[in-house]
């Protein structure tokens, strides 16, 4: 089937644009020498892994069940950091994973002894904030994710024992270009001089937009580079979303259409709340194919769901013809933050999965139905 016969609602992963994502990371690893991971938290469709393998080194976890999913259908590579870990989760943890990274230095004391056959390294904040989401800022104030550098310096000045720390971790990025990282590394240089001394690997996390048009690939590059030969140290990236950007669709059906105080809503049989949650946390207005903005189209639509939540809205859009019940809509770039995302409020179904080959023919590799969401409570 084409995309406009799949059933509704489904998501479409594309699998020549992920493949073309794929590429462009992979000549930056060539050229540079930086390993390159998938963040499964942006997307962890595992039917694609065997492509993915083909051109990145392996697989980031924030988790067991991460981990145990890059593991067995990727291979590689498989590294893994989480706030903080289970201590009934950590052995099978270590089994699984070749860098493990520790947020506190406490964390570290209390599983460094049980990590031996593995490498570890530290996350780092380097309290240097570059952009305006503070949902996904990592440097905010009070944040709780990395070390600050005046606390892993007053540590080692009072004898805490950095000599197996093999890693230095940041992530400080949320789809941001190369100028970001160029500011984040200057303040890791320059507060964090003793640990980038003596470690093996230095890895740059996630947030980095590489796939995406107008991204300055040329100096990431020489960031790498300057890191890797100033150090002499493995880079490492873990980009979630420059991996499947751009790369699926959320195509579903208008089943309704009602107005009020002039506006005129559409309802749908896909959700914001629940096949793609970002737009209401971030929040942002997804593309949609064949829409304009709101003003623009000539017929302006108020996009929305058939769950009982109000606030429920994807985002207001104008079309050149008017909207009428059984039409399908495509919302692109659905590939990241929406399978791994999803959820069952209402009771609304889990949207199916496809992937598109290059013929554009779409092949179904899950459907879901009410056992899905019974099972989930029992």
């Amino acid at each position: 089937m084409k995309l406009y016969e799949i059933p509704t609602p489904s998501y479409v992963i594309d699998e020549a644009k992920l493949e073309q994502n794929c590429k462009i990371l992979a000549e930056v690893a060539k050229r540079t020498g930086a390993h390159i991971l998938l963040a499964q938290k942006a997307f962890s469709a595992f039917a694609l892994y065997p492509m993915i393998g083909k051109y990145l080194c392996g697989t980031t976890a924030s988790g067991l069940y991460e981990a145990r999913l890059g593991k067995t259908e990727m291979g590689g590579e498989t590294h893994i950091f989480s706030p903080a870990y289970k201590d009934c989760d950590f052995d099978e943890i270590v089994s699984l994973c070749d860098h493990i990274v520790f947020n506190s230095l406490s964390q570290y004391t209390k599983y460094a002894h049980r990590s031996k056959e593995r490498s570890v390294g530290l996350r780092v904040n380097p309290e240097i904030s570059t952009q305006d989401h503070a949902i996904y800022d990592p440097c905010a104030p009070g944040s709780r994710l990395g070390i600050t550098a005046g606390r892993l310096n007053r540590a080692i000045d009072d004898g805490f024992d950095i000599s197996d720390i093999e890693g230095l971790h940041f992530h400080t990025l949320c789809e941001q270009d190369s100028d970001a990282l160029e500011v984040t590394l200057a303040e890791v240089e320059k507060k964090f001089s003793r640990l980038l001394g003596q470690v093996k690997w230095v890895n740059f996390g996630g947030g980095h937009h590489i796939t995406r048009d107008g991204y300055d690939i040329e100096r990431l590059c020489r960031l790498i580079e300057h890191i890797r030969d100033s150090y002499s140290v493995t880079v490492y990236l873990e980009p979630g979303e420059a991996v499947a950007l751009n790369a699926g669709y959320l195509v579903c059906e208008v089943l309704e259409i009602v107005e009020n105080a002039g506006i005129r809503t559409a309802i749908l049989d896909a959700s914001a709340a629940c096949h793609m949650p970002d737009v209401l946390e971030m929040p942002y207005r997804p593309p949609l194919r064949d829409a304009a903005e709101s003003g623009k189209g000539g017929f302006d639509y108020r996009l929305s769901s058939y769950t009982c939540l109000a606030g429920d809205i994807i985002g207001d859009y104008g079309f050149k013809t008017p909207l009428h019940v059984g039409d399908k809509l495509v919302f692109e770039d659905m590939a990241i933050y929406s399978m791994v995302k999803n959820n069952t409020f209402n009771g609304i179904p889990l949207p199916s999965i496809y992937r598109m080959d290059e013929g554009g023919e779409c092949h179904l590799i899950k459907k879901f139905g009410y056992e899905d969401f019974k099972g989930r409570l029992s």
